[in-house]
């Protein structure tokens, strides 16, 4: 029998919402005047903001001018980049007309169609992008749209609304006493946001949300993370992905804090800069590049002995209480734009090498760990709560146990708390699949609690190499051990038929190798790099796990691994390569 794991304990008192409704009138009560989004402006080093009365003002309008047109009570689909327009979208659906169905903006135009069909949409809000696809739907009379509403117009023409024009007409009929928006009433039990799982259409599930299920989520997230108006969020994860969604939208709207959009991966030092960023959510492969960047930095300057020294220093201080970090180091933070106090990552493993140097420099950095179908956040480190290589420990409100584990307790992740979804749309055999007959949540990833409640992800169960003696290993946990290799990118850790046994798997590694970086070392040629490689997976992963779990066989390669469209490895995909 599994016991019962401690949860986080709550750090932070802040108001507990019930519906996405409530927080925006909560937030223009409390933090009107304080901006909600900044911009630069065609002017270099002139900026502009949007207050929060100015944009909960045009969500009210919005959402007036949707019913207005007879789309209450109907599922809305959104695609676009990260901006405010498709925020602004998604809250006045939300928020009194009907459902929202953010869809993948980097999903193929075929998967698309598909996504439009599978949903039932009535209407879609889109980007300038997206128009030869929107044509194409419109044209071949595909799905349910009735109504097609660009962001980037600024006139209805041709049966293609503009929403700029939505927004002034919605303030039109609110000044004439429209209140059917204003006054609607949320159920929160009911779904409010459908989110489609990545991965092919016909593979994808669609997942129900309702408002209960996010403000839950928000409600934890922010018992445990410390962040207020004064914060500047970088907005630079895909909206649609429920990690930047919940955490990188909706909770900074709920605590008053601003929110500028990324411009790109190229100019994320530049953005972090100008904006005065201190928080940013994203996968842990970015944090951990920018961290390499600058021990190259350091080491390009020939100031390593001068910064250990100096970490030696703030250590001991920081046992005593004096924390001198962000004061020792400020010359290496301000290649995070100076201002950055919390990266947060979410969505795979973060190396403990990074997190910890991160760490050291006086930037917060915690994990967390979640899935689309819970909200997503399950887990996360925060203050107190910190143990990398961990995902720390369970969320206030979430029970979690380990279901069949074996001798070393590792099992399957099973959860339990409001901000698990309310199931698969019309997929009834995957929601049988997706519980346990005491009423879990399935993960499907596997992991084990410490002695301390804090929870380790060994590896998605569906990914595990089980070999002949019985023994199984995790690909992830090797991959966490070769990406540490200095010259590594990423890495897939996979199993192959034996020669002479072909029952039996030996564990064989993909490497993907960054040239600029060995050539430096003096490896010029690949068949040097896979020796040079090889030797260090030798001496620094094989031996620091059991004869099992030993890499066998490698093959390098400068072509990076095939991924979603949330940076995850496409592990069957790759497979087929090898």
């Amino acid at each position: 029998m599994d016991r019962k794991h401690e949860v986080s304990k709550v750090l932070y008192e802040k108001k507990q919402f019930k519906n996405l409704k409530e927080i925006i009138n909560n937030t223009k009560e409390l933090y009107g005047d304080r901006p909600a989004f900044k911009y630069k402006t065609e002017t270099p080093d002139v900026y502009t903001e949007m207050s929060y009365n100015d944009y909960i003002d045009e969500i009210n309008a919005l959402g007036t001018a949707l019913i207005s047109v007879g789309l209450k009570g109907k599922r809305i689909g959104i695609i676009g980049e990260n901006r405010y327009e498709w925020e602004e979208a998604y809250l006045a659906i939300t928020c009194g007309v009907g459902t929202v169905v953010p869809l993948d903006k980097a999903l193929p135009d075929n998967e698309i169609i598909s996504l439009v069909q599978r949903s039932g949409i009535e209407a879609i809000f889109y980007s300038e992008k997206y128009d030869d696809v929107m044509d194409k739907v419109k044209a071949d009379k595909i799905g349910k749209i009735q109504y097609y509403i660009t962001m980037d117009a600024k006139e209805t023409k041709n049966n293609l609304y503009s929403q700029k024009e939505l927004v002034a007409l919605g303030k039109s009929l609110i000044k004439n006493g429209a209140k059917s928006y204003l006054e609607a009433q949320i159920d929160e039990n009911e779904m409010g946001i459908m989110l489609f799982t990545s991965g092919t259409t016909s593979m994808s599930k669609a997942v129900m949300l309702s408002h209960k299920n996010i403000c839950n989520n928000i409600n934890d997230i922010r018992k445990v993370i410390d962040y207020d108006e004064n914060d500047v969020f970088l907005s630079f994860l895909p909206l649609h992905h429920t990690l930047e969604s919940t955490v990188g939208f909706l909770c900074p709207v709920a605590g008053g804090s601003c929110i500028c959009f990324c411009e790109g991966l190229r100019h994320i030092a530049e953005n972090l800069k100008d904006y005065h960023v201190s928080i940013m959510i994203a996968v842990p492969i970015l944090f951990e590049t920018m961290y390499k960047q600058l021990m190259k930095g350091i080491q390009k300057k020939g100031k390593m002995g001068k910064v250990k020294f100096g970490l030696g220093v703030t250590n001991i201080l920081s046992k005593v209480g004096i924390d001198i970090r962000r004061t020792t180091f400020k010359e290496i933070l301000e290649n995070l734009g100076g201002n950055i106090r919390l990266l947060v990552g979410g969505g795979a493993a973060f190396d403990p090498e990074a997190e910890k140097g991160l760490t050291s420099f006086g930037v917060e950095v915690y994990q967390g760990y979640g899935l689309t179908e819970t909200s997503p956040v399950i887990a996360a480190e925060h203050r107190g709560c910190y143990n990398p290589g961990s995902i720390g420990k369970l969320l206030p409100s979430w029970e979690g146990k380990i279901l069949d584990p074996n001798d070393q307790g590792i099992g399957e992740l099973v959860v339990k708390g409001d901000s698990v979804m309310l199931g698969y749309f019309e997929n009834e055999e995957a929601n049988k699949e997706a519980f346990t007959e005491d009423g879990y949540f399935r993960t499907g990833d596997l992991a084990y609690f410490d002695k301390n409640d804090f929870i380790f992800i060994t590896g998605r169960q569906k990914n595990v190499i089980v070999l002949k003696n019985g023994k199984n290993v995790f690909p992830e946990e090797i991959e966490t051990l070769i990406n540490g290799i200095n010259g590594v990118k990423e890495s897939f850790v996979y199993g192959k038929p034996e020669e002479d046994d072909k029952d039996d798997l030996k564990v064989c590694a993909k490497i993907v190798y960054d040239k600029e970086v060995l050539e430096k070392q003096g490896f010029t040629n690949e068949d040097a790099i896979k020796a040079k490689i090889w030797e260090e997976i030798k001496e620094n992963v094989n031996k620091k796990m059991p004869t099992y779990k030993y890499i066998k066989e490698i093959s390098v390669t400068t072509e990076e691994l095939t991924k979603t469209t949330t940076l995850k490895v496409k592990r069957f995909e790759e497979i087929k390569k090898v």
